[in-house]
């Protein structure tokens, strides 16, 4: 195997694709990047960590030359590192020799330990139970409104990961830890889809997707299996397994008929909340919410007994003072990701989970538990 391409047109594939590979591996073949050229200018790139695949096809790119077709594997870490410190614009040779893989340009080469390709694991192929195509502006989005709140590393193995959920009405996200809640909703559907189709992606996945998101307006096209999910998009396929467990009944968790209502600017809240938040506690933070009229006072204090209190201006629908309490970062996590000037908080009574969400955008919905005053 040989080929020569340039150093850009495949720094941001190998990068991806490296990102795949977990650093310490007790297999060593799923340390490699499976390289395959092909006559004809086609090279692909593949990683595993053995539950999610990752593969970017350069095919029809003029700057990829092959002299020689074959396959080998290469140390990703090693391969991305040596990719990324090559100076720019230059022109890089890879072949085989002798076992190893040798990587030239200019004055510089490099060798590197190669192992045998058919140890390589392949992906399963992903039988779809449903397949639709979304834009990237929605996937974003729907990644975006929802990934902060998913579990990370959690006995419940199902919280660490994100539902999507499909049906032929919507197209929905949803995360949870336990906490807080968090769903986003497409407001188009799958044709021909009988029954809700539900699928746990694993919090690994989602974050690489999100990260193949981050230029070009290209379409995705998403295959959902009992067991897999498959996205494509251009170069790129990304194959993983999927998380074998029953997600919560997140509809029963959304507060229902709230009595109190408390709206105000978003950015105002977001500075308030900031500054009180200095000074609460690391391990437990909390900030208590005082509505009174037209304003609420948001107060915090620490076990050294330092203590601070923001006054900020809002629309309150409640006919008596009305004392709340959250986790800070918990809702400004929330206002982080809503875009519209307003934030709306809404809760049955002191005490109750509440619902946050953008006035006048119900495509994304947010349940905050409360905690103890």
């Amino acid at each position: 195997m040989k080929f020569s391409i340039d150093r850009e047109t495949l720094l941001r594939p190998l990068q991806l694709v490296a990102g795949v590979v977990e650093r310490h591996q007790t297999l060593p073949i799923i340390s490699n990047i499976l390289v395959q050229a092909e006559a004809g200018g086609a090279l692909t790139l593949t990683s595993t960590d053995l539950n999610e695949w990752l593969v970017a096809r350069l095919e029809g790119v003029e700057a990829v030359e092959v002299e020689q077709s074959g396959e080998t594997t290469i140390p990703a870490h090693k391969l991305a590192t040596i990719w990324r410190s090559l100076p720019e614009g230059s022109r890089v040779s890879v072949g085989v020799k002798d076992q190893f893989a040798i990587v030239k340009t200019g004055r510089s080469r490099f060798s590197l330990a190669t192992l045998p390709t058919e140890d390589f694991p392949t992906a399963e192929e992903a039988v779809g139970v449903v397949e639709f195509t979304l834009s990237s502006a929605e996937a974003k989005d729907m990644i975006d409104r929802v990934s902060f709140a998913m579990a990370q590393q959690d006995v419940r193995y199902f919280l660490n990961g994100m539902l999507l959920e499909v049906t032929s009405e919507h197209l929905r996200t949803v995360s949870t830890d336990g906490h807080r809640l968090c769903q986003c909703t497409v407001g188009k559907g799958v044709e021909g889809v009988d029954n809700r189709v539900q699928a746990i992606v694993p919090r690994k996945v989602v974050l690489e997707l999100r990260r193949l998101l981050e230029d070009g307006e290209d379409e995705l096209r998403i295959t959902v299996s009992d067991k897999n999910i498959r996205v494509t998009r251009g170069m790129f396929t990304l194959t993983s397994k999927l998380i074998d467990g029953k997600f919560p009944d997140y509809e029963r968790v959304i507060p229902q008929n709230a009595k109190l209502s408390v709206t105000g600017d978003r950015e105002t809240l977001n500075r308030a909340l900031q500054r009180s938040r200095i000074l609460a506690n690391d391990r437990a933070p909390c900030s208590k919410l005082s509505l009174e009229g037209d304003q609420m006072t948001i107060e915090t204090n620490n076990t050294e007994g330092e203590n601070a209190t923001d006054v900020v201006p809002v629309e309150f629908t409640g006919a008596e003072p009305t004392q709340l309490a959250f986790n800070p970062d918990y809702l400004l996590d929330v206002i982080r990701v809503l875009g519209t000037e307003s934030v709306r908080l809404r809760t049955a009574e002191p005490g109750s989970s509440a619902l946050m969400d953008a006035q006048g955008d119900d495509s994304a919905l947010y349940v905050v538990m409360p905690m103890r005053i």
